[in-house]
């Protein structure tokens, strides 16, 4: 998920400048489950009910168009052989000029759902990040990483920050 990346690198980025810093203190760390997070943050749940309710006006215009496709080859085999050669292949060519058109709207439909999540978890994803950092500087500590990040194998739950981020979270709102 891009979101995991982008979140990944401003972590990286933390975690390398306050390396220095740790080095002189003590080192406090913390982990977040950004998932968790979002999946439960007011704001995250008002942005995943609105995909889910683009995805299934999505799904319902392209719905016809696949019935569409569906009652053209069920009529294709149950006449093709009282057809003749020429009805045959016109039927054939618009059955493949229907699944070309199901397969273009169904990439349209695609990157509109995919630009709508931009546009909606975009800024959680932007508020997320400093209320991590005001979390991590009101309490002092030295990082925060994913609780999923690649390598980690073990954790401590005593160092889950979690519940404390989406309290902030949703205080913001």
């Amino acid at each position: 998920m891009k979101f995991e990346k982008f979140a990944l690198l401003i972590v990286v980025g933390l975690v390398l400048g306050a390396g220095a810093i740790a080095q002189a203190e003590d080192s406090k760390i913390g982990f977040v489950d950004a998932q968790q997070v979002v999946a439960t943050v007011d704001a995250g749940n008002q942005a995943q009910e609105e995909l889910e309710r683009k995805a299934r006006e999505a799904q319902g215009r392209l719905s016809p168009l696949i019935e569409q496709l569906e009652t053209l080859q069920k009529e294709l085999q149950a006449k093709q052989f009282v057809m003749s050669k020429d009805a045959v292949q016109a039927k054939q060519l618009d059955l493949a000029e229907l699944r070309n058109r199901i397969e273009s709207q169904s990439q349209e439909e695609k990157s509109k759902l995919e630009i709508d999540q931009q546009r909606l978890l975009g800024p959680l994803q932007e508020k997320f990040v400093e209320v991590v950092r005001e979390l991590g500087r009101e309490n002092g500590y030295s990082a925060i990483f994913f609780s999923d990040a690649p390598g980690l194998v073990y954790r401590r739950e005593a160092l889950d920050v979690t519940e404390q981020v989406i309290k902030t979270f949703n205080a913001r709102d």
